[in-house]
């Protein structure tokens, strides 16, 4: 317990930084240049995850060998696991950029966005689809270092990019200081440069500090595609990919059913995702965190800590996201206002808060469930489990009841809750079942 929440709070923290960035960006948009301007933001963000998922999938592939090499101290195989995740991350950024920034445009007509923000939302979207190869390389980087058990140096670089970010934000959104005024399109341009800075300061960090991971000559002489190696990445990574793909993919489909109900809609469900964005970040750290410590035990051989590792993680999840349920189920009429003025969009954002907060736990329970599946190499039933709950339960859930019944929008929300338990319960069947009988195959 105590090594996993050492390690699990700098994480949490770096992920609640990494929202704040956007957070500060959504409650700067929302509350002074308008609920249309949210709006734009948020039908964009489900197309921008939809075309980042294959990349990061590949990154929790290298983040599993990584923390197996690192358990077993083969440095040789760390540093080519790390050149061949940052050649192939960087040649698929700069094809993902380009497809993005292209197609922008027709995807987002073809989801369904609102006309009257659909103009905004495509050029906000291109000034991000374009900064893609830096942010990249910037989060495989993150992910190395978490992968060795380095939690502090990301939560370290994320506070300078933060900082960054949340200090340019009223500078180019309201042309302080005889800067351009950008509106909208300056809360883009602060993610952009934050970013850049940012990863200009690791390179400079890990080189100053003799960092194992630093981009020094043992690296580049491995920047390179090992093909064995990316094999290997692929059999671990693909499922996750399209595991977050068709996550992205139904994400897109809820937004184009919210978009059925106008721009207010859209801008409610910008909010609610920001604040279940938070809730939900302990069940992700944990499931990052227990997969790593899962990765190192079986690195050094020692299983028997397995047993260990899975029930301190469900233990912080249901203590840590049981904690944050309650304050903002306390809070929520006033945390929402952060984002949303008008009364009416205020009053849709609530009751979706309502109806869907309280089962991230069970989010939670499943990702720890699965994160220790995939630390040994089983991906494939994890991720057929989430397609499941996802395709054949939220979605339908979300459709059915949003389009004929009497409940609306809030029809949406009832799926989620749904395709969690539905979730759950595929993977702690087959964890109990199958996966905790089967030999622990070592993948280095």
């Amino acid at each position: 317990m105590r090594p996993m929440l050492i390690f699990l709070i700098p994480l949490i923290l770096s992920n609640a930084l990494q929202s704040i960035g956007q957070l500060a960006g959504s409650i700067f948009v929302g509350r002074w240049v308008g609920v249309d301007a949210l709006a734009a933001i948020s039908a964009f963000f489900p197309l921008f995850f939809l075309l980042i998922s294959f990349t990061i999938g590949i990154g929790a592939g290298s983040s599993i060998l990584i923390g197996q090499a690192y358990g077993a101290g083969n440095q040789e195989r760390l540093k080519a696991v790390v050149g061949t995740t940052l050649t192939t991350t960087f040649v698929l950024s700069v094809l993902l950029a380009l497809i993005g920034g292209i197609f922008t445009w027709d995807i987002l007509r073809l989801i369904g966005t609102p006309e009257n923000v659909i103009g905004v939302s495509v050029h906000y979207a291109r000034i991000l689809f374009w900064s893609m190869p830096i942010l990249f390389l910037y989060i495989a980087y993150t992910t190395f270092m978490r992968g060795t058990g380095d939690s502090k140096t990301p939560f370290h670089l994320l506070i300078v990019s933060t900082s960054l970010n949340v200090a340019l934000l009223p500078f180019l959104i309201f042309g302080w200081l005889g800067l351009p005024e950008l509106g909208v399109y300056g809360a883009a341009y602060a993610s952009v440069i934050s970013t850049v800075l940012t990863f200009i300061v690791m390179l400079i960090y890990l080189k100053k500090t003799n960092h194992p991971l630093q981009f020094d000559a043992s690296v580049r002489q491995h920047l390179r595609i090992d093909m064995a190696l990316l094999k290997k990445l692929l059999r671990l990574g693909i499922p996750s990919s399209v595991n977050m793909i068709l996550v992205s993919l139904s994400e897109i489909a809820v937004i184009t059913f919210v978009n059925r109900f106008g721009s207010d809609a859209t801008a409610a469900y910008g909010a609610v995702n920001q604040v279940v964005s938070y809730v939900s970040m302990p069940a992700i750290s944990l499931g990052m965190a227990v997969s790593i410590f899962a990765a190192h035990a079986i690195g050094r051989g020692q299983q028997e800590q397995l047993a260990q590792v899975f029930r301190a993680g469900l233990l912080l999840n249901y203590l840590i996201g049981g904690f944050l349920v309650i304050v903002v189920y306390l809070f929520s009429q006033h945390i929402l206002s952060w984002f949303l003025t008008n009364q009416s969009t205020l009053e849709i954002a609530h009751s979706l808060l309502m109806i869907t907060l309280w089962s991230y736990l069970v989010f939670g329970h499943a990702m720890i469930v699965s994160s220790m599946m995939r630390a040994s190499g089983t991906v494939l039933w994890p991720m057929v489990f989430g397609i499941v709950s996802i395709w054949l339960v939220e979605v339908p859930v979300a459709y059915y009841l949003s389009s004929f019944t009497s409940l609306g929008i809030k029809g949406i929300w009832i799926g989620y809750p749904a395709a969690f338990f539905v979730n759950l319960l595929l993977q702690y069947t087959y964890y109990r079942l199958i996966w905790k009988k089967k030999r622990i195959e070592r993948l280095i």
